[in-house]
């Protein structure tokens, strides 16, 4: 019996950061942008650049919890 798409986003969420990524980069790549609407045309290039920048060492990625506790920081939570 397959996963439930929970259940397999339970097991994701149980990998290394760095396996989440490969898999997150993965799925994105498996998207079918042949008829993308507005939004993904704008947004797939963009995101495709990004991930190419992480990719090559260009930027530094942050840890999401990084991210969260410094907005939580300058937000005063």
């Amino acid at each position: 019996m397959p996963l439930t798409l929970e259940q397999l986003a339970e097991e994701a969420m149980q990998l290394p950061a760095a396996s989440r990524a490969l898999l997150a980069d993965k799925i994105v790549e498996s998207l079918d942008f042949s008829q993308p609407d507005e939004i993904l045309t704008v947004s797939a290039p963009e995101s495709l650049r990004r991930r190419d920048e992480v990719r090559s060492g260009k930027v530094k990625a942050i840890p999401g919890e990084q991210v969260i506790a410094e907005v939580r920081r300058l937000v005063g939570r």
